[in-house]
């Protein structure tokens, strides 16, 4: 079965790094664009990085970096200059636009604070 599995989240202090990692399984890893969505408290989910056009929200541009190995089907996040704001539940995400394929993970949470 699909399987999205997040990890790398934790508590750190701002101005710190952080990076996730997603691990994938269950389908054709390379045919989905991937992308890292967060949900904050109170707030709706939003797109954080995809793959492929690398896309970033502005609130991450110049701090984020997104990357995807085919070969061990993984795809990552890495986040420098931590702020509170970047404080949610990051989410792994697999779409396929030709159908429409939509997979998401379980989250893992990150915490900046002092």
């Amino acid at each position: 079965q699909v399987q999205l599995v997040e990890s790398g989240g934790g508590l750190v202090q701002p101005g710190g790094s952080l990076r996730l990692s997603c691990a994938a399984s269950g389908f054709t890893f390379s045919s989905y664009a991937m992308s890292w969505y967060r949900q904050a408290p109170g707030k709706e989910r939003e797109l954080v990085a995809r793959s492929g056009s690398t896309n970033y929200a502005d609130s991450v541009k110049g701090r984020a970096t997104i990357s995807r190995d085919n070969a061990k089907n993984m795809v990552y996040l890495q986040m420098n200059s931590l702020k509170p704001e970047d404080t949610a539940v990051y989410y792994c995400n697999a779409y396929r636009n030709y159908d429409h394929s939509n997979y998401w993970g379980q989250g893992t949470q990150v915490t900046v604070s002092s």
